[in-house]
């Protein structure tokens, strides 16, 4: 079995590394909770969405490092490539922040991919593409039976990949109304919900 992955709010959670950082630099009060929502919540309602802009270059860039994958995404990993699954990672982002310092994003995550999962998800089962429309021709390309990602709006997408199952991360229960996709909340859910370990898994 093939399957992909989503990186950034997916495999990867910068609710702390957020927080932290846009507590450093001043950014919000400490009574802001630690995620990453309630800080971009908290900089919009201040009107200070360049602040937040900003910010997220800083966290992708050079704090990309500090960020920690969710709980149960490794150990996941771990087990889908133990029974035969083959990974891959597909995101989409920009290669360089909107604004602010030019940091080279994709490279960012590629050293968080060698240093945490780089024995399971080689650097060529590895992609960032520029665009929405790139990631999901990426996804048929590289030939996968399911995708993982936290955003309805990829999995629902028109050309989102018809043959590929559809599995939504949605931890907070955001998305309980969202039809179309099979939802989870956490990582340690979705070896049951795949069948691992299972024969069809090799």
């Amino acid at each position: 079995m093939r399957i992909g992955i989503d990186f950034d709010n997916t495999l990867v959670c910068y609710d702390r590394l957020f927080h932290r950082a846009a507590l450093e630099a001043g950014l919000i009060p400490a009574h802001v909770a630690q995620s990453k929502n309630a800080v971009r919540d908290c900089l919009r309602k201040a009107g200070r969405e360049a602040a937040w802009t900003e910010l997220q270059g800083l966290v992708y860039g050079p704090r990309m490092a500090e960020a920690e994958a969710f709980p149960g995404a490794l150990a996941f990993l771990h087990q889908a490539r133990a029974h035969g699954c083959e990974l891959f990672i597909v995101s989409h982002k920009t290669r360089t922040p909107i604004i602010g310092p030019e940091y080279d994003l994709h490279a960012a995550a590629r050293a968080w991919i060698q240093a945490n999962v780089g024995s399971l998800v080689p650097p060529h089962r590895a992609y960032f593409e520029l665009t929405k429309e790139q990631k999901l021709a990426r996804i048929a390309a590289c030939g996968c039976m399911i995708f993982v990602d936290d955003l309805p709006e990829i999995l629902l997408a028109p050309g989102f990949p018809g043959h590929v199952g559809r599995w939504l991360f949605d931890p907070d229960n955001s998305f309980a109304r969202v039809s179309g996709v099979k939802r989870f909340a956490a990582w340690s859910d979705l070896p049951e919900v795949l069948g691992l370990p299972a024969a069809a898994c090799a």
